[in-house]
């Protein structure tokens, strides 16, 4: 499962991929902070961070489970990738998928994707704790 989020868009983002083995326990949870960037952008970040993960445990087989439409479409050729950052970041994770024996690449409503939109939302949650001036008692 992969998700970004982006708080106003562009504004403060964060990605989140759940990788499960085999059997559909959770292998690992990852999340990363992205700054300012738009949905699309933390989207692909996360399929990235998730392939990354995938890759790093050694799996060659995969089902990425995404409430993004658009990342979807895009990587099942349905849509053509126009904007320039996201070409870039299409690239990456074509790339990546090309290392595996064999993917699947699904949309599933966001409830069906909430470990995910958890993770992401922790990454942008924990960054801005950390710039928020301390208040004095």
């Amino acid at each position: 499962m992969v998700d970004g989020a982006a708080r106003g868009n562009p504004g403060e983002a964060g990605c989140g991929a759940v990788i499960c083995n085999e059997t559909g326990a959770v292998a690992e949870e990852v999340c990363h902070y992205l700054g300012r960037a738009t949905n699309n952008v933390a989207e692909y970040e996360a399929l990235l961070v998730g392939l990354e993960g995938v890759l790093r445990l050694g799996g060659r087989r995969l089902r990425i489970q995404s409430d993004s439409e658009l990342l979807v479409r895009q990587l099942t050729g349905q849509y053509r990738v126009r904007d320039e950052k996201l070409k870039k970041l299409y690239g990456k994770a074509v790339s990546l998928l090309r290392r595996l024996d064999a993917y699947r690449i699904i949309h599933v409503p966001r409830e069906q994707n909430r470990m995910a939109d958890r993770l992401a939302n922790r990454a942008i949650d924990s960054a801005l704790k950390k710039r928020a001036p301390q208040r004095e008692s």
